[in-house]
């Protein structure tokens, strides 16, 4: 069977299970940390990061490559729209999202989630203030590419939305959320993809691993 490693929490993993769970196929996760690894996982994946795909002696690190291969593999459901302008755009928003969107968003995450339950540390408020602020052009930003839709390129759920929504439930994690008021749209979308149901399973599993 094939192994996916790394953790959950991480969005860029979850991400790939969210892909995984959209095309119904088995794996064995492999809950590597993303630090302290070991030389065994360095050879695997040499930037040391997380996620990283282990089938056989087929080995493919980072989200992004997995699951284009994935897609190739296993092309039903499509995670990566027909028309070449709508992919390109879909190809936009998960770079847009694994960079930018997580930059921003996860400080929120790891100053409020991960400092306090990992590092016994207080978190870093004006660090987190700064972030938010930056977080308002980003948000103004989807909710105008969204225009009230439910999916953020063309008609269809599809590898921007899964990213968008990986980076997002860690968001959430750290007690952020998006102000349905002034982003109505990106405040429906979000919520929207996180009950579809390879969210939901994902999230349910996650479960366990959140700190009681």
């Amino acid at each position: 069977m094939p192994i996916l490693h790394g953790v959950s929490l991480s969005p860029f993993v979850r991400k790939v299970r969210v892909a995984l769970a959209e095309k119904s196929l088995a794996y064995e996760l492999d809950p590597v940390l993303p630090f302290g690894q070991t030389d065994e996982y360095i050879a695997k994946s040499p930037l040391g990061k997380i996620p990283c795909w282990e089938d056989g002696d087929f080995i493919l690190p980072d989200s992004s490559c997995i699951i284009a291969y994935l897609e190739r593999t296993h092309p039903d459901p499509a995670l990566y729209p027909a028309d070449p302008k709508e992919c390109g755009r879909a190809l936009w928003f998960e770079e847009f999202s694994d960079s930018k969107l997580s930059d921003v968003l996860s400080i929120v995450f790891f100053q409020r989630f991960v400092q306090p339950n990992f590092f016994q540390k207080e978190p870093d408020e004006a660090l987190i203030a700064e972030s938010l602020t930056e977080t308002e052009k980003w948000f103004d930003y989807l909710e105008g590419e969204l225009d009230g839709r439910s999916a953020i390129v063309g008609s269809h759920f599809s590898i921007a939305d899964l990213a968008i929504g990986s980076i997002f439930v860690n968001f959430h994690y750290g007690g952020g959320r998006v102000d349905a008021g002034r982003w109505p749209g990106l405040a429906a979308y979000v919520a929207g993809l996180h009950v579809r149901p390879s969210f939901k399973e994902i999230l349910e599993d996650e479960k366990s691993s959140l700190p009681q």
